[in-house]
């Protein structure tokens, strides 16, 4: 396989990029430090791409924390934003294909259905904004990407929904979770094995894809899942979004329609919980 360059290696996602890496034995996947591969620093870009001349790039690096991004506009749309189209334009220059992750927060969240890649991005909140401009600003610079779109991404790895409820868990008798917010977990070495299936495929197919684990829940649903197949004993009580008041607009419905990821790549996708259940054990 050619060369395939990570950025965003230290991410929750590169780790976990790196764990199915091994696992399948892919050996021409690279994994530079952010310290050499600042996806701000267009000369660091450079002198990868000469260093390694990659057939892929794979993005995992972005601005992802919600609420602060409210009031650090310009840091997040540098990264979520100028990041992905120097990314992009690195990659035109050099024949490479991006592959980019991006997020369900691109969407307003008001529709009852599955979302497919084509319907309306309308963010309510700045990261959601910011990673739809990096999405749009990909689109022109290069035809030849794939981005991905995911949701509530979670691992054993970096710090996520998963890991913060286990260590509640431990610290309180009981907690209250918000239940009016639907979407799906994501277990991110699931994605990673998606990334690396579709690279391997050597398709073609360029475009948007959704890709979240399958089935449909809540947040108070995916913290009782996690504390169940734990065996914890916190007791979690569900609450309305207005009784937890937060900086950033979350979406309220954003579940995502996978079918074209599926039959465009053959790609089979687990069911959420049993993700989750795989997780867990590996992190006991």
């Amino acid at each position: 396989m050619q060369n395939i360059v990570v950025f965003g290696a230290s991410g929750q996602l590169g780790q976990c990029l790196k764990n199915v890496a091994e696992l399948k034995q892919i050996n021409s996947i690279i994994f530079p430090p952010e310290t050499e591969a600042n996806i701000l620093d267009m000369d660091a870009i450079t002198q990868i791409f000469e260093q390694y001349k990659p057939a892929y790039v794979i993005n995992c690096a972005a601005y992802t924390a919600v609420d602060k991004a409210e009031d650090d506009v310009d840091m997040a749309r540098k990264i979520n934003r100028t990041g992905a189209a120097n990314l992009a334009a690195q990659c035109r220059e050099h024949g490479a294909v991006l592959v980019h992750i991006s997020t369900d927060f691109i969407f307003k969240g008001d529709k009852p259905y599955p979302l497919v890649e084509s319907d309306v991005a309308e963010p309510v909140s700045i990261y959601g904004l910011t990673k739809l401009e990096g999405e749009q600003d990909i689109i022109s610079i290069l035809p030849q990407h794939y981005i991905l779109r995911t949701s509530w991404l979670y691992s054993e790895y970096g710090n996520n929904f998963a890991k913060t409820m286990l260590k509640l868990g431990t610290e309180r008798d009981e907690l209250k979770i918000i239940a009016d917010q639907v979407g799906t977990p994501t277990y991110a070495i699931d994605l990673a094995g998606a990334v690396l299936d579709i690279i391997a495929s050597g398709s073609e197919s360029y475009g948007v894809y959704h890709y979240s684990n399958e089935g449909v829940t809540s947040w108070y649903d995916f913290a009782k899942g996690i504390f169940d197949l734990a065996g914890s004993k916190v007791k979690a009580y569900p609450i309305r979004t207005s009784e937890y008041p937060t900086k950033a607009t979350r979406p309220a419905f954003s579940v995502m329609d996978k079918a074209k990821i599926k039959s465009t790549f053959n790609i089979q996708i687990p069911y959420w919980r049993d993700s989750l259940a795989i997780c867990l054990e590996k992190l006991k």
